[in-house]
């Protein structure tokens, strides 16, 4: 069987993006572009996959891990030259050599292994990716000859009248023969008005050398899209967002207006769920059958279980049970775990809090390092006052307790399962169980002290 390796070039700084970010750590849905790339070749089972890095290399690096063997290139001097780096782990090894750019996110793994596959029944020691452009301006052309073989490589400055009329287009990514590829990178010339080694000279040498250069040419033309600068990396995000959405309706999940959603390459989402407008779902969430996620609302990190709806509200590195309600307007902060047939209503705060089974926190209330066992009511307006100007402390409620309105719960304090906190007390004290704890001021009305008022006007 032959050996497949993949040479990912990911050295360039980007200065068109004009950005601290190096360009391929730039994310595409979520995702860095040079990690949609990569995982896109691991999904082709390649034997190996070196990275070129330069710029940025240890961010790069950091990135992506074990997914990639790295090779520094310290100058950028060109294409070829970068290939070239890659020689002290892959030179002289038969088998294919597949050639990326980091910057192309958008390249299928299926597309990949399509070129691959017509590179070996051509027979050819290199082959092109092209594809069909309806304005090729500023795309190196295609030049076939009466038999449709690749005759070269032109660019445009360098292109007739005749060949710039012609439409298929180099997209910068490339199949070889590998013991070939570095025979000729050694033949490259730097030549040129840039004073670079370029990759398609190896095309024009092997040509030369009367070896078979073929093309393949994608049907989707958008998967060739090289990101240089904001405007290029905004038309990837839509066309990837585009491709995520649809792959979620093919699944069994609705999505009322694609066009306004947001989904991250990594979420998951069951059957029967339905996705309603401007909604975002960002990072490795991942949501459960029949759910609901209502307008605005912005899920990040976080699991969400079946028959649970989310109504324009923000969830964030949390986990959510099955059959629970949150919203509208409810924020569920970092490290919050909601059990089944809970609900968190409208203006509700939860940070790295629990709440057990069936419990209620249904309207204007914070709740702040807080354990809540099952079946507890908390009246609105209740605050879990956490935080004593220096340190954050937990306050625990036990099962089936109720806690009624505008109550002040200060931790460290536990109130005991099966036991009630008066409307508008301030609980300082542990409250035992099944105990009714009334923490206020004694009601005290003066008569006549308004009319007292007026006549000291």
């Amino acid at each position: 069987m032959t050996r497949t390796y993949a040479v990912v070039l990911a050295a360039g700084q980007g200065t068109r993006m004009k950005s601290k970010l190096y360009k391929v750590l730039h994310p595409v849905c979520g995702t860095p572009m040079v990690e949609h790339v990569v995982r896109n070749i691991s999904e082709l089972g390649a034997d190996k996959i070196v990275t070129v890095v330069g710029h940025g290399a240890e961010k790069v690096q950091e990135q992506l891990g074990s997914e990639s063997e790295y090779v520094m290139q310290e100058e950028q001097l060109g294409t070829a030259h970068a290939v070239q780096q890659a020689a002290s782990l892959i030179e002289g090894l038969p088998g294919i050599t597949l050639v990326v750019c980091g910057d192309t996110p958008l390249i299928r793994h299926e597309t990949m292994q399509q070129l691959i596959e017509h590179h070996q029944d051509e027979k050819a020691k290199a082959t092109i990716l092209t594809a069909m452009a309806e304005n090729p301006s500023g795309y190196g052309r295609i030049i076939r000859d009466a038999e449709d073989n690749v005759s070269k490589i032109v660019e445009q400055k360098d292109a007739s009248p005749k060949e710039r009329l012609v439409k298929e287009i180099n997209t910068g990514t490339y199949c070889f023969d590998n013991e070939a590829l570095f025979k000729a990178l050694k033949q490259v010339s730097n030549d040129n008005a840039q004073g670079e080694y370029y990759l398609p000279d190896v095309i024009e040498i092997l040509q030369k050398q009367g070896e078979t250069v073929a093309a393949y040419a994608t049907d989707d033309f958008s998967e060739t899209l090289g990101v240089n600068d904001r405007v290029a990396l905004a038309e990837a995000e839509r066309i990837m967002r585009g491709r995520i959405a649809e792959k979620h309706m093919r699944n069994g999940v609705s999505i009322v207006d694609p066009a306004s959603v947001y989904i991250s390459s990594e979420t998951e989402i069951g059957r029967d769920t339905v996705i309603q407008p401007n909604v975002i779902i960002e990072g490795t969430s991942k949501i459960g059958d029949d759910c609901e996620i209502g307008p605005s609302s912005h899920i990040k990190n976080s699991q969400i279980g079946d028959r649970t709806t989310v109504h324009s509200s923000v969830v964030t590195s949390s986990t959510i049970g099955s059959d629970t309600a949150v919203g509208p307007y409810a924020h569920i902060r970092p490290d919050s775990q909601l059990g089944d047939s809970v609900k968190i209503g409208n203006f509700v705060e939860v940070k790295k809090s629990a709440l057990g089974q069936g419990s209620k926190v249904s309207h204007l209330s914070y709740i702040g390092d807080t354990e809540i066992g099952t079946n507890v009511n908390i009246g609105c307006g209740t605050i879990t006052v956490n935080y004593d100007g220096k340190e954050k402390h937990v306050t625990q409620i036990g099962d089936d307790s109720f806690i009624g309105c505008n109550s002040n719960l200060i931790a460290p304090v536990s109130i005991g399962k099966g036991s009630y906190v008066a409307a508008g007390s301030t609980i300082s004290k542990d409250v035992p169980e099944d105990a009714l704890a009334i923490a206020r001021a004694r009601q005290e009305n003066k008569e006549g002290y308004v009319q007292k008022l007026n006549l000291k006007k």
